[in-house]
């Protein structure tokens, strides 16, 4: 007797085969991973700082056991350190294991124009190194997380902790240093009157501005502490500049220029908006407010701008705004926006003048 047939429900077919799921993109993968490990770069680059390995580079490339010798460290470890800044450009190791100078490494050195070695161990100091770590808070309140961190907001604690106050001048001071002759040549100084360096720390601007400009004369103006070694003591500045501490807030000294530089994103936007009401009074007719800063431009381009920004945001409360921003206080502040000049370096020149009613 034959089998009766199955039913149309006894009938099973073989179920799909899953699709596959699609591969990763591993140079998306690389490059987050490159990334996360970012916080070991900037160790890296500190301990490079503090060993001052550049230094003693100087008259060549050298083994990682003949420097342990001259820096007291472990040759085995130091070879690992040197060997991670060696794949970022920091270094360079050569066919028999000894490490070399890079451009970058280069910058490291002291006592060289442009060295970078100051601005380094500033910028991986604790003062912005722990804020940093704390980002999410501050995120989620946009509140600057160095209040939480260290107790007293950023420029209180430099006010009473002095070692903490030497590092910030002497970063800022290397940090804004290869940009100085840069905006003096950048920008089309008058050839007669007074620029004032509001905020100008020790005036590397200010002397290569008016090294630039004879018929100029200069007030260096900032916080008294910061004006302990101004750099305009040389022959050629006799009699053309002085020194005026004081409170940008309250007042700033007259004048037909008023330039600053790496100062406003410290600030809130009602701070600057103070600051640049005190240049609009007391500048003088047809004069002009320069403010030079790293402003980010729109879009997707990477900009030193953006890292400093988050800088300011974690451990000031300030920002680092872009033209239209700055635009925005300007007006605020009785002026004008009146053009924005590029320069060679990251940063730009925002010009301003007096608004007319």
């Amino acid at each position: 007797m034959e089998p009766a047939p199955a039913s149309s429900r006894d009938v099973t077919t073989p179920e799909a085969a899953p699709e596959a799921a699609p591969a990763p993109d591993m140079s998306g993968v690389l490059r987050l991973m490159e990334e996360t490990f970012g916080f070991l770069h900037s160790a890296a680059l500190r301990t490079a700082a503090r060993l001052r390995l550049a230094d003693h580079l100087a008259d060549g490339p050298r083994t990682p056991a003949e420097l342990a010798g001259a820096t007291g460290t472990d040759g085995a470890a130091l070879r690992r350190l040197l060997r991670l800044l060696a794949s970022r450009g920091i270094f360079q190791e050569d066919g028999t294991g000894a490490f070399g100078l890079t451009p970058a490494a280069s910058a490291l050195r002291t006592g060289i124009p442009g060295s970078l070695h100051a601005t380094v161990l500033l910028v991986t100091d604790d003062m912005f190194l722990r804020p940093s770590a704390d980002l999410a808070e501050t995120v989620r309140t946009g509140e600057s997380a160095f209040p939480r961190v260290f107790g007293t907001p950023f420029f209180q604690h430099l006010a009473t902790d002095s070692a903490a106050r030497e590092v910030f001048d002497a970063g800022m001071a290397a940090f804004s240093g290869p940009l100085d002759d840069v905006v003096a040549a950048a920008y089309p100084f008058p050839d007669r009157g007074t620029v004032v360096d509001v905020g100008g720390g020790r005036g590397g601007l200010l002397r290569s501005v008016l090294l630039r400009h004879p018929g100029l004369s200069g007030v260096l103006f900032d916080q008294a502490p910061a004006l302990r070694e101004p750099l305009l003591d040389s022959a050629e500045l006799t009699g053309r500049w002085r020194a005026e501490p004081g409170d940008f807030f309250a007042a700033v000294p007259k004048g037909d220029v008023h330039v600053l530089k790496h100062v406003l994103p410290d600030w809130s936007d009602d701070d600057c908006v103070r600051i640049l009401r005190s240049c609009r009074q007391s500048l003088a007719p047809g004069g002009r407010v320069l403010v030079v800063d790293a402003a980010p431009p729109a879009g997707n381009a990477p900009h030193p701008g953006k890292e400093l920004d988050i800088m300011m945001l974690t451990a000031l409360g300030g920002s680092t705004r872009t033209p239209a921003e700055l635009a925005t206080l300007f007006t605020h502040a009785g002026l004008r926006h009146v053009r924005t000049l590029p320069t060679p370096g990251f940063a730009s020149i925002m010009e301003a003048e007096a608004a007319t009613d």
